[in-house]
């Protein structure tokens, strides 16, 4: 190959890139120069998780005396620059070490390559491609697993095994394609393409007036991005129109979704007219809807709210629907003027069984219409106060506290300090009817865990 390479692995504290830090640094760098290696322990300045010992061998006395990231970060640097950053599972190692770099205001970046996608271009026939499956296919001996020079000693070895077989020209074109650099139009930073990360989340095309022209979610928010500005797409709208692109990462599908209701909002705000049916007992038996609003009731915490609308013709086009399924009087829900002694539009289609004009009983039609609107019954908030849904990442580097009250969003936190802003938060905070349906969703089927959090003073519910 000849573009240098520096093979990378790290050890961490864990394995979540807002909380854990770098323990040891491994890198095999491959040059004209020939083949150089290079390790070291790092404090991280936080006590290592419980399982890393066991699985590293390192432990808070192993790094006690090492130096922090900040004394090595020049000389990593060098050693880095010019070359094909090459890790496995490199959006871990790499993301780790932007992370460390960021913290000393220093913009790291590399080209990446990812040993597990190229193993995958490779060898499309397996369908493993871990490393110690690697290490086992092919053949390679492996000492001191899980320390960082030993495991980038490994990814050297891949390397040379698949300059055999494959081969050299197949593993460079497996190289080239991975490693691509996007074509953005020259009035985007050229950066976004590295910024990007290969992971969930969702994103807002900016106009050059700061409109939002597009937006959007995916499982991989830099394909999916990138995707606009690709070919042909480029040169049409909404991509050539693109001044900027405003993006937020996420640990899975759940949090995409709550980004992009909050992107959206800035297009489509909340329904100005949304509403939902109370019943009102006008007289004893005698039950019957009224439309309000979520500044005359508290919507996700009153029990006796029906349906959810975005205006009142919609919420009256269901109740009429309704009416007709159920054999309900229009008069009696509103729908249609009352008439002293005669009888509503629907009783001569035997869509009403004559409740308006004394053949059928009030309770008798009540029951029938509290039945009818028992399916659309909102549900209240199931617990006592705020709470956090927490989210993490098939790899466990990203977990996201998502904060909710009574099916208000609050943010998202990750780390300590903002989980207790936000749970001691208690500013007003509207009824967002999308963001309501995307928790009633996650929290009925119990998908994420849920973190019960200090109750805030009330804040009025609109």
């Amino acid at each position: 190959m000849p573009q240098p390479l520096v093979f990378v692995d790290l050890e961490t504290t864990g394995a979540n890139f807002a909380r854990d830090r770098i323990l040891e640094i491994g890198l095999v760098e491959v040059d004209e120069n020939g083949i150089r290696e290079w390790s070291a322990l790092v404090n991280p300045g936080v006590p290592v998780t419980p399982f890393i010992p066991g699985l590293t061998g390192i432990d808070d006395a192993m790094v006690a005396d090492a130096p922090p990231f900040e004394r090595l970060a020049g000389e990593l640097r060098q050693r880095l620059a010019g070359k094909l950053f090459v890790a496995h599972n490199a959006r871990f190692d790499y993301g780790f070490l932007k992370g460390e770099f960021a913290r000393l205001g220093v913009d790291f970046r590399s080209t990446v390559l990812c040993t597990v996608k190229l193993s995958r271009k490779l060898f499309p026939q397996h369908n493993r491609h871990n490393l110690d499956t690697l290490i086992e296919r092919h053949g390679i001996a492996a000492d001191a697993r899980h320390r960082a020079l030993a495991d980038a000693r490994v990814l050297w070895e891949l390397w040379q095994r698949w300059l055999d077989a494959p081969g050299a020209e197949p593993l460079a074109a497996a190289v080239a394609a991975l490693t691509r650099t996007a074509t953005l139009p020259p009035e985007l930073d050229p950066a976004l393409a590295d910024e990007l990360p290969d992971i969930h989340g969702a994103y807002a095309l900016i106009g050059a007036g700061g409109e939002t022209l597009l937006t959007g979610r995916a499982s991989n928010l830099r394909q999916k991005v990138l995707a606009h500005f690709a070919g042909n797409r480029a040169g049409l709208p909404p991509a050539s129109l693109v001044r900027h692109v405003e993006w937020f990462d996420a640990a899975g599908e759940f949090g995409a979704r709550l980004h992009e209701i909050r992107l959206q909002r800035r297009r489509k705000p909340i329904p100005a007219e949304l509403c939902a049916w109370r019943l009102h007992e006008v007289a004893p038996g005698d039950f019957r809807p009224s439309l309000v609003t979520p500044g005359e009731a508290g919507f996700g915490v009153d029990a006796d709210l029906f349906g959810l609308y975005g205006t009142q013709r919609e919420a009256r086009q269901a109740l009429r629907k309704l009416a007709e399924a159920h054999f309900l009087c229009p008069v009696r829900l509103g729908l249609e003027g009352e008439r002293p002694g005669k009888p509503c539009s629907a009783v001569k289609g035997h869509h009403c069984r004559g409740v308006c004009i004394g053949k059928e009983d009030v309770s008798r039609h009540s029951a029938r219409l509290m039945a009818a609107l028992g399916k659309l019954r909102q549900k209240t908030w199931p617990f006592a106060g705020p709470v956090a849904l927490v989210e993490r990442d098939p790899f466990g580097m990203i977990e996201d506290f998502h904060v909710v009250d009574r099916w208000r969003y609050r943010g998202l936190a990750r780390s300590d300090e903002r989980l207790r802003e936000l749970a001691e938060s208690c500013g007003e905070l509207p009824f967002d009817p999308d963001i309501y349906r995307i928790l009633l969703k996650y929290i009925q089927g119990s998908a994420l865990r849920v973190v019960t959090l200090p109750a805030s003073p009330p804040a009025p519910a609109r």
